[in-house]
């Protein structure tokens, strides 16, 4: 396909989609399609709940449309799926978003088209399961009726400097024409450059192991963690010491939520245990990081107690509800698993957040949602969740006289010194 008759249709408007409809918007005719309708009129009104687009003009240039209606991206010939790929209460890959959004655009396939996953996968999903739906729907063939490529996505939710033009964009598509083509059309709006895989299957695998990666060396320094907090060693001054030498990794101990880290690694230990390999490091990883809101809860319940502090009428504060700093997106946060622990535990606990959404704060916490005239209360505890940049230009002196006199402080999140708070992680 010549790049000069591109028309780009985005399915999926989140965190993914979204920025990446506004990056091809500059250059190709673009609509964005949802079947949420709300987040669909926002994004007409130019107002985006998530807080990826800088500029709210960028959503109502002319070279971008917002729908809800299938009918209304059937004008595009290149389509780009970056729905949401949960699990299951059982940790099971849950693709029926994948598989719907395949479905619905089987309808629509025309000859000559291209269809393009973003969405985080197992290797061999997008052939296996994806193509058999474009294909039953449509009447068409792969290869010779329309193409089908795999560039998986690398946005980080809430990172105001790494965006999409400036990460190396993975590419792949189902045949080397295709791969050509989906490898141009992408490296016209990366300025960082693009990496042409040599097959789809080879494109998924290096997306899921990105934040597999991260989570096993996470649940190495969380293990850590756990075992210095019993030496009465401070985790992060050991952390600062071995990362004096130049080949140390420093990743920091902490809650693993949110819709990748804490999910990807399930979707890989799918696959491998499919074809006979079950992976222990992997299954003991995320065991080990599921585990740290125990843990955390304990250590506190435990500092507490030993303070005079623990009784019936013990009130708790928890700054930060997100799964990360300066990212409205509570999906998968593990703070409302510590949450949780330290309500089983009798105590009267309230979460303040300025960076969600309040109508989500109320939906997931209830009356347990203070806002900022709340934040008057001493409370016996606080624990300092998620890193905004709002808590840490409050101070430590600030945050200190929302407590009663010796109240404990648990900084997760080591944003102040470890001679300030009482714990840190």
């Amino acid at each position: 396909m010549d790049l000069n008759k591109v028309k780009i249709a985005v399915i999926g408007l989140g965190y993914v989609g979204l920025p990446l409809a506004i990056e091809f918007s500059k250059k190709y005719p673009t609509i964005g399609f949802d079947i949420n309708t709300k987040r669909v009129e926002e994004l007409k009104k130019g107002y985006d709940s998530t807080g990826e687009v800088q500029e709210s003009s960028d959503l109502v240039r002319e070279n971008i449309s917002f729908t809800c209606e299938l009918t209304a991206i059937k004008q595009a010939n290149v389509y780009i799926v970056t729905v949401p790929t949960p699990i299951s209460k059982t940790n099971e890959p849950d693709l029926s978003p994948l598989l719907d959004a395949s479905t619905k655009l089987g309808k629509i396939l025309k000859k000559g088209d291209t269809v393009i996953y973003e969405s985080t996968v197992y290797p061999g999903a997008t052939e296996e399961d994806c193509v058999p739906l474009l294909e039953g729907y449509s009447g068409l063939r792969l290869h010779r009726d329309f193409a089908v490529g795999y560039s998986p996505e690398r946005v980080n939710p809430g990172d105001k400097t790494n965006r999409i033009s400036n990460i190396v964009k993975v590419t792949s598509g189902s045949c080397m024409e295709s791969s050509q083509f989906i490898d141009g059309l992408y490296k016209s709006i990366i300025k960082a450059g693009t990496y042409l895989a040599p097959t789809i299957r080879i494109a998924e695998a290096s997306k899921v192991i990105e934040n597999t990666q991260r989570d096993v060396n996470i649940a190495l320094v969380n293990e850590l963690a756990m075992i210095f907090s019993r030496m009465g060693i401070d985790t992060h001054e050991v952390l600062k010491a071995a990362s004096t030498k130049w080949n140390f990794l420093n990743f920091k101990p902490g809650l693993v939520g949110g819709h990748c880290i804490g999910v990807d690694p399930y979707y890989l230990f799918h696959k491998a245990s499919v074809v006979g390999f079950p992976p222990e490091l992997i299954r003991v990883s995320r065991k080990i990081n599921n585990e740290m809101p125990k843990h955390i809860s304990s250590q506190f319940i435990k500092a507490l107690f030993k303070s005079g502090l623990l009784t019936e009428k013990s009130e708790i504060l928890i700054l930060g509800a997100t799964f990360k700093e300066n990212c409205p997106d509570l999906r998968n946060s593990k703070v409302f698993d510590v949450f949780q622990e330290l309500i089983d535990y009798g105590l009267n606990v309230k979460i303040y957040d300025p960076v969600a959404s309040k109508q989500e704060l109320n939906d997931i916490y209830g009356s347990n949602v203070v806002f900022e005239n709340g934040l008057e209360k001493r409370y016996e505890g606080v624990i300092i969740a998620v890193a905004h940049t709002q808590f840490i230009s409050m101070g430590f002196k600030s945050i200190k006289r929302l407590m009663v006199e010796n109240g404990i402080i648990y900084d997760l999140k080591a944003i102040f010194g470890s001679t300030e708070t009482s714990l840190r992680l």
